[in-house]
């Protein structure tokens, strides 16, 4: 990169979280829910014809409709938007998993680290915000990373396309 603030920019990737097998749950699931929710509404509320055999009350679809409806597009709001950003500048590792996380790791907490091979079901139970504690992983697909050591003990694993790059990147400000 050239001048100016993008300069001390070591090491740089976005990772999208699109899957077409995640796609398919959620855009059609999604749908149904936002369906229902809102054709239950305007035919109980609006046109005062009860929705199924046995219909809920007006007050709790009032409550349950609308809460619905915003959860079946929050979830298509997330799978949209949501990504993977590792930056390594000489300040720290930034690391921002949109929308949920937004973190500066100071390279002085970094022991070690290590591009590494991983097995993303069975070591953190799939992909997203995974583990515990001392434990965690950020990662979108694939599996490979880079393992991080703190010197607290705890570590992070960093799903990344580029691993060796983002290694030698870290590597280099340890």
């Amino acid at each position: 990169m050239s001048g100016g603030v993008e300069s001390d920019v070591l090491f740089h990737e976005v990772q999208e979280f699109r899957r077409l097998w995640f796609a398919l749950l959620i855009f059609p699931g999604s749908a149904v829910l936002i369906g229902i929710f809102s054709y239950g509404m305007y035919r109980q509320l609006g046109r005062g014809i009860s929705f199924g055999s046995d219909p809920m009350p007006d007050l709790l679809l009032w409550v349950l409709g609308p809460f619905m409806i915003l959860l079946g597009c929050f979830l298509i709001f997330i799978f949209l938007t949501m990504r993977l950003m590792i930056t390594v500048k000489k300040g720290g590792l930034y690391v921002r998993y949109v929308p949920f996380v937004n973190r500066r790791i100071a390279f002085g907490d970094i022991e070690r680290c290590e591009a590494r091979t991983y097995n993303p079901l069975r070591e953190y139970g799939g992909w997203g915000i995974r583990g515990g504690k001392n434990r965690r992983a950020y990662n979108v697909r694939g599996n490979r990373g880079v393992q991080l050591f703190f010197k607290n003990g705890s570590s992070l694993l960093i799903g990344s396309q580029r691993a060796d790059e983002l290694a030698g990147a870290i590597g280099s400000m340890i």
